[in-house]
């Protein structure tokens, strides 16, 4: 399952070190192209449009060529590209179940677009991600909880879907044979494996098929009936006698990706990887797979509406290296995938949230260069694209020296949140898609990595509270903090509230995954897993320095009461862990025991970790119950 990161800010700086060594490395080895600004043609509406390769030949020799002019990787006794580690990025799931109980869904980014996540419920069941096993455990009522089943897989299981009486369950393997085609001696790289499962008997699951898909998961989503996987595989394998074209195995017939079928941009790079879209209906087994193959950058990004995809991807080539995010935009529908427009912007988005689709319109957030601690050059933008993805509105420029730590749109509106030192709140009006406009800030100590509507005038934020240091341009950051923010006035954005849980080491998987949120407006209710780090005032002489670390004293879930009229205050906690396993946990901890997720069946609040299933009332937070996981 997820983890708990012990200190964010060295994971930030790890990625940043990896990323200029990287950067290093293919300056090197790459071409440079002049950077265009903002207001030329080849930003507005990239001119290189998808298109098709029209033989074999015409594919290997562009990998080939590209590769002579970029980066190459070699080892295991072939030649192939350079690739990057990827992500293991989890997601989530909505109710499609019949169940007639008032149960949480899913926290998702648009709704009727269901994410992945280790956690599912339909109301009477939950479904839960445990290493190489997905487990049943009936759930409601409380008195007749139980584990009823256990699938074990012979790989990692990455995340699931339900929808009514299936259970879609996607694991990661290791490349080794698609049917009767042999792997090419010294080949190595990742299969994903989608299996949907009949669980009208939850007691005793039935297989009903697997889709093997060539390359590792990069993200998915579940519209309906279809389940749509991105996966992606960042060694292209050639020698000089053949390329490794993608794959697909659905039962036991096998597809070859024919090369006039796979796309390709038509641009300079140097770093390229195979990008699959797959369909898959999981109420009808007998329905062929739909598909589509790119060659494009390593995609980072997904975002999706009803209707469309829009993969991101860094442009690794020339002068714009990593400084422009090209956007491809493909329409789903059914088994339908198709390409239909792609466009590029300066910058780069910070995850999901950085982009949102409206009227047509597809709105987006950027940050261009990076911050550091002598300070640096970023600027931060808005951008408006039309239906063919080219830039009809921009707002560029936004606080100088800081970056964006997270995005939320809402309508006709998007909430910025920068940080270097202070937590400016920027709203924004997207009303005129040609002429974006600040309407106001709020500057406060501190940033928000995560920010969720309440309702249309009031948001909540969940980030980290920070002292400013003494020692040059930055701040240390503290505790956890939850605010609430009034936004009626968009000129002048309020903190309504506040709260503070814990010293600096102090975390929770929310800042990084908006799956670990469970929120209702109707409840008054917020739950999210923490991390808790408390300072010793003891252990210094006087009052601790700002960036003390404190060490560990608890993790569960925190249970707050949320709401504009009342703020916010913590109801109680729930905790799996009930030994002295913190007093050896020095800067780090982990814990199968670690509570990861909650929901509530009616008024039971159920939290999950990968050893249990803790039952508790939803009013006290008394126990109600537990089943254990093997």
């Amino acid at each position: 399952m997820t983890f708990l990161k012990e200190n964010w800010d060295t994971y930030k700086l790890t990625t940043y070190a990896f990323t200029g060594f990287l950067i290093g490395i293919l300056a090197m080895a790459g071409t440079w192209n002049l950077l265009q600004p903002t207001n030329d043609p080849f930003v507005q509406a990239s001119p290189s449009a998808l298109q098709r390769f029209t033989s074999y030949d015409q594919l290997k020799n562009y990998i080939q060529t590209q590769s002579q002019e970029g980066t190459q990787y070699w080892g295991f006794g072939f030649k192939g590209r350079g690739f990057a580690v990827p992500e293991m990025i989890t997601l989530d799931s909505a109710k499609f179940a019949a169940s007639s109980a008032d149960y949480s869904s899913t926290n998702v980014q648009v709704e009727g677009v269901d994410e992945a996540d280790l956690v599912k419920t339909d109301g009477e069941y939950i479904y839960i991600v445990s290493d190489d096993t997905v487990h049943i455990v009936m759930a409601y009522p409380p008195e007749e909880a139980e584990l009823v089943s256990s699938i074990e897989f012979e790989r990692w299981v990455l995340n699931i879907y339900v929808n009514g009486d299936k259970l879609v369950v996607m694991e990661t393997d290791e490349y080794r044979t698609f049917g009767a085609w042999p792997v090419p001696e010294g080949f190595w790289g990742d299969v994903t494996k989608i299996h949907v499962y009949d669980i009208s008997d939850r007691a005793a699951p039935v297989l009903d098929r697997t889709v093997t898909v060539d390359g590792f998961v990069l993200n998915s989503r579940m519209i309906g009936d279809y389940v749509y996987v991105v996966s992606q595989r960042r060694n292209i394998f050639y020698n000089d006698t053949e390329i490794w074209l993608p794959r697909f195995k659905s039962g036991e017939s096998v597809e070859e990706v024919d090369a006039d079928m796979i796309y390709y941009c038509n641009n300079t790079d140097s770093y390229y990887a195979f990008t699959n879209i797959v369909a898959v209906n999981v109420q009808d087994p007998e329905e062929s797979i739909g598909h589509e193959t790119f060659l494009l950058g390593p995609s980072s990004t997904l975002y999706a509406s009803m209707e469309n995809f829009y993969l991101t991807a860094p442009s690794w080539g020339g002068r714009d290296f990593g400084e422009v995010t090209e956007i491809y935009k493909i329409s789903v529908d059914g088994r339908s995938i198709e390409y239909t427009a792609d466009g590029r912007v300066p910058g780069s988005v910070l995850n999901q949230f950085s982009m949102d689709e409206r009227d047509g319109y597809l709105r987006v957030a950027t940050t261009r260069g990076h911050v550091s601690r002598s300070g640096g050059g970023t600027s931060n933008n808005v951008y408006v694209l039309n239906s063919s993805l080219g830039i009809v509105g921009s707002l560029e420029d936004l606080a100088p020296g800081e970056r964006i730590y997270s995005a939320r749109f809402m309508g006709d509106r998007c909430y910025l949140v920068t940080f270097k030192k202070v937590d400016p709140l920027f709203t924004i009006d997207l009303a005129d898609p040609e002429n974006p406009t600040v309407l106001g800030k709020l500057k406060i100590p501190g940033y928000s990595d995560y920010l969720h509507p309440y309702d249309e005038n009031t948001l909540i934020g969940i980030g980290k509270e920070t002292v400013e240091a003494e020692e040059g341009d930055f701040a240390w950051y503290q505790g956890v903090k939850v605010s609430l923010f009034d936004v009626s006035d968009v000129s002048n954005p309020r903190e309504l509230a506040k709260l503070e849980i814990g010293d600096r080491g102090t975390d929770t998987p929310a800042l990084y995954d908006h799956k670990a949120v469970l929120f209702s407006r109707s409840r008054n209710l917020l739950v999210i897993p923490i991390l808790l780090a408390e300072v010793d005032p003891d252990d210094y002489s006087g009052t601790p320095p700002a960036n003390a670390h404190g060490e560990y004293v608890y993790q569960g879930a925190y249970v707050f009461n949320i709401s504009p009229e009342q703020g916010i205050s913590v109801r109680g906690r729930v905790t799996h862990i009930d030994d002295d396993s913190f007093l050896k946990s020095g800067y780090y901890f982990e814990s199968e025991l670690m509570v990861e997720r909650s929901l509530y069946i009616e008024d039971i609040l159920y939290t999950i970790s990968r050893g249990m299933v803790k039952m508790s009332a939803m009013d006290d937070l008394s126990d109600v119950g537990e089943v254990s996981i093997p």
